[in-house]
């Protein structure tokens, strides 16, 4: 199913592709536009992975590096019955992680320097597991593609702002750059919300602390949106790959609402059995903080 989506996705921008190349250059450009996109697809199925942590300057550790966080995803990729990952550590403050690359096999993860120094390790376990449902469900190749290419739609789209041709209609042109991106957007967010419940679901049952995934939603939600990200104010497409919006409107948010998420994973948490018996009136915090 997985790689039915990522030939119809690619199909998709690869046609806006060539339309905002026709509107900018006519077809001389939709040609040039049809050959660059074919060539970016070929390329960016083999190297999307490299593409989407060099973007985020992310350093691989092993477990003389790391030995706490590299061990811990090797216990959960066991669990989960998955090859070992690559796994990465990001030099940033907002609280977040990723996984790419094009299948199990090739697959890495990453966590911000800002998610390991804020969550308890139940909490990074539950997001890592979250991330290690994405590459058992296949999600990484999606994931990691559309940010190379929709974030190159964007650059063709603002080079194109300030080099269309003043001949052809210059509304059109304009028009073009502004709807392109966008575009690109709406068709990110036709994939990416059922993914997330997906890899929640997923995540909890190989770390099977849902809880713990539940309470790390919730207290990186707002920090991830908070504090600027370098990467998605370069690229917005970006912020699809992460695990919580970071830097992005709700209106074009590639995730669920995340008290949706966290309404969901407490009931898996009851399914499971794990979830605590309920508060009695007056009682402390529940397990989410919230009082």
């Amino acid at each position: 199913m997985n790689g039915m989506k990522t030939t119809m996705l690619l199909a998709a921008l690869t046609a806006l592709f060539m339309a905002l190349g026709f509107t900018l250059g006519g077809p001389r450009g939709a040609v040039i536009a049809l050959l660059f996109a074919g060539g970016m697809n070929l390329f960016t199925f083999w190297n999307a992975d490299k593409i989407v942590l060099k973007m985020h300057n992310a350093i691989e550790v092993n477990a003389q590096s790391h030995p706490d966080f590299y061990n811990l995803v090797a216990r959960l990729a066991e669990r989960g019955g998955l090859p070992m990952p690559r796994v990465y550590v990001i030099d940033q403050p907002a609280p977040n992680a990723f996984a790419t690359g094009r299948n199990p096999e090739n697959a890495a993860v990453a966590a911000t320097t800002g998610l390991l120094a804020m969550l308890s390790r139940d909490e990074i376990e539950g997001v890592m597991a979250h991330e290690l449902a994405h590459v058992k469900n296949r999600d990484t190749l999606i994931m990691t593609m559309v940010a190379t290419i929709a974030g190159a739609i964007s650059m063709l789209a603002n080079f194109g702002l300030f080099f269309r041709d003043d001949n052809r209609n210059p509304w059109a042109s304009i028009l073009a750059v502004i709807v392109a991106p966008f575009a690109a957007m709406i068709v990110q967010m036709a994939i990416s919300r059922t993914r997330e419940f997906s890899a929640d679901r997923g995540g909890a049952e190989i770390s099977g602390k849902p809880l713990a995934l539940a309470s790390a939603l919730a207290r990186i939600s707002g920090h991830a949106q908070a504090i600027r990200n370098p990467v998605v104010d370069r690229n917005p497409a970006a912020a699809q790959l992460y695990i919580v919006p970071s830097g992005v409107r709700a209106l074009f948010s590639t995730h669920p609402d995340t008290g949706d998420r966290i309404a969901a994973l407490e009931a898996i948490a009851r399914e499971q059995g794990t979830a605590p018996p309920p508060r009695r009136r007056g009682s402390a915090l529940d397990p989410l903080g919230r009082g």
